[in-house]
């Protein structure tokens, strides 16, 4: 399960999610720095890349194509890059059952701290 990283999350989190999600990368390190998110959603269905993403764009994708690939939709806000990747590998069962799922194409994954 390889995770492909939107602009709007740190680089860093490769790194820190290595063991947990390894062959994960960064749209900025695959040349996709300045794609668009339909160019993002085009290179992760046919690099099976699960996209994680703060960007709500991801969302209506998902809604408006289905899979592959699948988005998986941080609300976290503003917050660390470390709070990310702990959040990512609290769920990291929840996201290997849902890129298992066949008809599900997003996950949304609240923040630690929200009620």
């Amino acid at each position: 399960m390889k995770l492909l990283l939107d602009q709007n999350v740190s680089r860093l989190l490769v790194g820190e999610l290595a063991l947990s999600f390894p062959e994960s990368s960064h749209v900025a390190n695959l040349g996709l720095g300045s794609a668009t998110d339909r160019e993002i959603w085009t290179y992760a269905g046919a690099h099976d890349y699960l996209i994680v993403s703060k960007d709500s764009d991801f969302r209506q994708l998902a809604f408006l194509l289905g899979p592959p690939p699948k988005a998986v939709w941080l609300r976290v806000g503003n917050c660390s890059t470390s709070a990310i990747a702990g959040l990512l590998r609290l769920n990291a069962g929840v996201i290997a059952r849902f890129a298992a799922s066949e008809e599900e194409a997003l996950l949304v994954l609240p923040d630690l701290g929200a009620d």
